[in-house]
C-alpha cells in the first residue's frame, strides 16, 4: 500500500512540474527556485526511497521472521506430541520389561529351586546306588558263601544218599528175607488154628471119655487135664496174636521202606504213617532228619491242594482291557493336572496283538488339542508312535517289540531342562534325545483321556488311533524317574514317590472296556 502511495505523489509532483514549464518564460525565479525545490525534492524522495526500501525490507525480513518462527513452533509442537507418544510407548516398554524381569527372576528362583532338588535327589540317588551297590556286594558275598556252604552241603548229602543207597541196599535184602519169613509165618498162621483146635476138640472128648469111665476118685485129674487143654488154648491165641502184630510191623516197615526208596528215586507215592525203626537196621542221625524233612514234606503236598501261583510283579493294582477299536472305548480322568508341568514321566504295563500300537494317552485344551499325545496309527509306521508335547513338536519312539501280545513295561520321561526325554521298553533305554520344546509348560486344566486321541477336547476319535489290548499300572509323576526307579517298577518293587495319577483316578469307563482289579500281574488276565 505503501509504495503505491508514492508512486501516486510522484505523478502528481510529475503533473505540477509539466504546468510550471509552460509558464516557465513568464516566471523564471519561480522556476529556478522551483527547480531547486524539485532537485530537493527528488533528494528528499531518494532518500525517503531508501528508507522505504529500508523499512520495506525490514518487513519483508520481519515477516519471514515470524514465519519462521511459526514454523518453529509448529515443528516444536510435532516434535513435543512425538516425544510425549515415545515417551508412553517407552514407559510401556519399561513396564513390560519389568514385568518380564519380574517373570524370569520367578522362573530363574523356580529353575534353581529345582536344579537344588535336582542335585539333592541327584545326590541321594547316588547315595541310593552306592547303598544298593554296597547291599549287592554284601549279597553277593552272602551268595558266594551260601553257594559254598551248599555246595559243602550238597557233597555231605551226596556222600549220605550213598550211605543210605547201600543202607538201602542192605534194607532191601533184609525186607525180601523178612518177606520170605513173613509168609512162612502166614502159613504156619493158617495152618496152626485148625491143628490145634481139633487137638483140642480130641482131647475134650478124650476127657469126657475118662468122665464116662473113671470112678469118682478120679476127678481131680480130670478136671486137672480139662483145665490143661484150656491153658494151652488161651497160650495159642496168644502166640496168633503176636504173630499177628508181629506181621502188622512187618508191612508198616516195608512201606516205610518203599517210601524211602520212591523219595530217593524221585517218586511220589502216599505218605504212610512212621513206625518206630527195628533196632537190627543201622542208620545215621542226619538221614533219619533228612528222610523225616522229606516225608513231612511229601505228606503236607499230598494232603494240601495245590496253591495259586504267588506273584512276582505286584504293584499295578489294577487293569483295563480295551477289547476293539471302536471310538466308544475310551477312560477319562476326572481331572487333568492341576498345576503346568516341566517335567513328566508315564509309565504301563502293556499288552496288544494289534498291528499298531494305537493312542495310549491324549491331553487337550480349547486352544490346543495336542498339549501331550502317546499315539500311533494303523495306517502309518506301524512300529513306532509320536510322542507329541504342544503340537506342532514330535518325536518318534520305536514299539515294534510291544506288538506281540506279551506283557511289556515302557515309561516315557520328559525334562524341560535342555529338552531331554528318555524312552524305556522293560527297563532298557529305547530312545533319548534333547532339545525337545526346552523351556515348555505343560499347562494345567485340560482333558486327560485314556485309549484314543482327542481332536477336539473330549471327543473326535478316529478308530485307527484307537488303542485295542490291555493296560495295567498306569502312573503320572510330575519329576523325572531315575532310571533305578524305572528298573524297580519294571521287577514290581513298588511305586516311587510323586505320583500324580493312576488307574485308580479314572472317572469313567465308556463303551467296552473292562476294569479288573489285581493286585500282581500274573493275575491280570
Amino acid at each position: 500500500m505503501l509504495p503505491f502511495c508514492l508512486l501516486l505523489a510522484a505523478v502528481c509532483l510529475q503533473g505540477s512540474l509539466l504546468q510550471e514549464a509552460g509558464t516557465r518564460d513568464q516566471r523564471k525565479p519561480f522556476f529556478e527556485r522551483f527547480r531547486r525545490l524539485e532537485e530537493q525534492f527528488r533528494r528528499f524522495q531518494e532518500v525517503t526511497l531508501l528508507h522505504l526500501q529500508g523499512i520495506a525490507g525490514n518487513y519483508n525480513i520481519s515477516y519471514n521472521i515470524d514465519t519462521r518462527f511459526q514454523h518453529l513452533a509448529d515443528q516444536y509442537d510435532t516434535l513435543a506430541a512425538a516425544l510425549n507418544v515415545s515417551h508412553a510407548a517407552l514407559q510401556e516398554d519399561l513396564g513390560s520389561l519389568k514385568t518380564w524381569m519380574k517373570k524370569l527372576q520367578r522362573r530363574t528362583k523356580k529353575l534353581a529351586s529345582k536344579l537344588s532338588l535336582l542335585a539333592e535327589s541327584l545326590s541321594e540317588s547316588r547315595k541310593q546306588s552306592s547303598g544298593e551297590r554296597l547291599q549287592q556286594s554284601a549279597l553277593l558275598s552272602n551268595l558266594t558263601l551260601q553257594t559254598a556252604g551248599h555246595t559243602a552241603d550238597l557233597t555231605t548229602l551226596r556222600a549220605s544218599r550213598n550211605t543210605l543207597q547201600k543202607e538201602l541196599e542192605s534194607l532191601r535184602e533184609t525186607s525180601r528175607s523178612q518177606g520170605t519169613k513173613l509168609e512162612a509165618l502166614e502159613q504156619q498162621l493158617k495152618n496152626m488154628p485148625h491143628k490145634e483146635i481139633l487137638a483140642s476138640e480130641h482131647h475134650e472128648l478124650a476127657a469126657a471119655q475118662r468122665l464116662n469111665q473113671t470112678p469118682q476118685d478120679k476127678l481131680p485129674e480130670a478136671g486137672g487135664s480139662q483145665g490143661h487143654s484150656v491153658k494151652k488154648l488161651h497160650a495159642k491165641h496168644k502166640q496168633r496174636k503176636k504173630l499177628g502184630e508181629k506181621r502188622q510191623q512187618l508191612l508198616a516197615q516195608a512201606a516205610k521202606r518203599r517210601l524211602q526208596s520212591s523219595l530217593f528215586h524221585g517218586n511220589k507215592t502216599p505218605r504212610q504213617e512212621r513206625q518206630p525203626e527195628t533196632p537190627t537196621v543201622p542208620e545215621p542221625q542226619a538221614a533219619r532228619q533228612q528222610l523225616r524233612r522229606v516225608a513231612k514234606i511229601s505228606q503236607e503236598q499230598l494232603q494240601s491242594p495245590s496253591p495259586e501261583k504267588p506273584g512276582t510283579i505286584c504293584n499295578v493294582d489294577s487293569m483295563l482291557l480295551f477289547p476293539n477299536a471302536s471310538t466308544e472305548n475310551f477312560a477319562t480322568f476326572g481331572q487333568g493336572f492341576q498345576t503346568g508341568l516341566h517335567e513328566l514321566s508315564v509309565c504301563s504295563w502293556v499288552s496288544t496283538h494289534a498291528r499298531s500300537l494305537g493312542s495310549i494317552l491324549s491331553y487337550a485344551m480349547e486352544e490346543n488339542d495336542n498339549k501331550l499325545v502317546l499315539h500311533g496309527r494303523n495306517t502309518a509306521a506301524l512300529a513306532s508312535i509320536h510322542f507329541v508335547i504342544g503340537d506342532p513338536a514330535f518325536r518318534e519312539l520305536p514299539v515294534g517289540q510291544l506288538l506281540d501280545g506279551r506283557w511289556h513295561h515302557i515309561c516315557v520321561i520328559w525334562s524341560s531342562i535342555q529338552g531331554k526325554y528318555w524312552f524305556y521298553v522293560d527297563r532298557r533305554l529305547a530312545s533319548t534325545g534333547s532339545k525337545f520344546q526346552e523351556g515348555y509348560e505343560i499347562p494345567p486344566g485340560g482333558s486327560l483321556v485314556l485309549g484314543q486321541e482327542q481332536d477336539v477336547v473330549g471327543g473326535g476319535f478316529d478308530p485307527s488311533e484307537a488303542f485295542v489290548g490291555r493296560l495295567a499300572g498306569f502312573a503320572i509323576w510330575n519329576r523325572t524317574l531315575m532310571p533305578g526307579e524305572v528298573s524297580s517298577i519294571a521287577i514290581g518293587k513298588g511305586l516311587p514317590h510323586g505320583t500324580i495319577l493312576k488307574l485308580a483316578d479314572v472317572s469313567s469307563l465308556n463303551g467296552s472296556i473292562q476294569k479288573v482289579n489285581c493286585t500282581c500281574l500274573e493275575h491280570c488276565l
